[in-house]
């Protein structure tokens, strides 16, 4: 196995847990207080970094970091709409396969802007995706678009734009300074929440842990997805099978946090996985076996 494959099914299990703990702490504060508060579970995550002996490697650190760094404030903004979608009714099940459609915008800009090219599967991939937005999209009442979806195409964009930004992070800088600088990027977010807004002042030690948790698993997630780039993951691969993530949400939302699925969201929930396995395929390239040859 590929070692950037490896990161990659590491990436999806670590977020498959974040996605889990997202819902019971959406439902209990605010999307803003759980990023912000959420955040301390990085700590962990960032001292080992600069601590790295691979730390101040790079062709050009500085270019990466800030390319990191302006992916963390997209990758927190869309983590915040996310956690508003679940706290405007949306199901784990349904937000988090629906969220993990981002990989659409990071193909697309990786096209533009890294000559990624795409094959005939993922173009199947994207058509699939938008049948899958309809289908979540048309409700059982009279409103067209349910409230939670509007807002979940919001990390959709942003979390898409952030994928292509910590892949070119990755290109001049050293995974760990990657990172390193994309978790740096949600620190505006967390200082800026409380002059917003009101913190909870008692929180129990439960909801505590779980926010601690809800940071470091997304934390250590960012870390491995790093690390399948910098081994050679193309973005336009790596990114949508790391969005796979939803396959361990979804089981463990139904099992543990009772949420039940509707014939039309699991109709819509299953386009949505197919499209991602579509976008993540990838083509042989013919040139290895002309350069075999050679």
């Amino acid at each position: 196995m590929p070692r950037w494959l490896f990161y990659t099914f590491l990436t999806m299990l670590l977020w498959g847990g974040w996605g889990l703990v997202s819902k019971p702490l959406s439902n209990a504060m605010s999307p803003w207080q759980v990023q912000a508060l959420s955040s301390l579970g990085l700590l962990p995550v960032l001292v080992p970094l600069v601590l790295s002996r691979h730390f101040q490697t790079g062709s050009n650190r500085r270019r990466g970091f800030v390319y990191g760094f302006i992916a963390g404030l997209a990758g927190s903004a869309g983590n915040v709409a996310c956690y508003q979608a679940m706290a405007a009714g949306g199901q784990a099940a349904a937000v988090i396969p629906l969220t993990s459609l981002y990989p659409l915008v990071t193909i697309v800009l990786a096209r533009v802007v890294l000559r990624e090219r795409l094959n005939p599967i993922q173009f199947c991939g994207i058509g699939i995706s938008l049948l899958a937005l309809f289908v979540l999209n048309v409700g059982g009442d009279s409103a067209w678009l349910t409230p939670w979806l509007v807002v979940a195409l919001i990390p959709v964009a942003l979390w898409g734009v952030a994928a292509l930004l910590q892949k070119l992070s990755t290109l001049h800088a050293a995974t760990e300074l990657s990172t390193f600088a994309f978790l740096l990027g949600f620190a505006p977010l967390a200082v800026l929440t409380p002059l917003v807004q009101p913190m909870e002042s008692s929180l129990s030690g439960a909801t505590w842990g779980l926010l601690l948790l809800l940071g470091l698993l997304f934390g250590l997630g960012n870390l491995t997805l790093m690390a399948a780039y910098a081994r050679g993951g193309r973005a336009a691969i790596v990114t949508p099978l790391a969005s796979l993530y939803s396959l361990v949400t979804i089981p463990l939302a139904v099992l543990l946090l009772g949420e039940k699925i509707a014939v039309r969201e699991a109709a819509g929930i299953g386009l949505a996985l197919l499209a991602v396995v579509a976008l993540s395929f990838e083509k042989p390239a013919r040139e290895l076996s002309a350069s075999a040859g050679a």
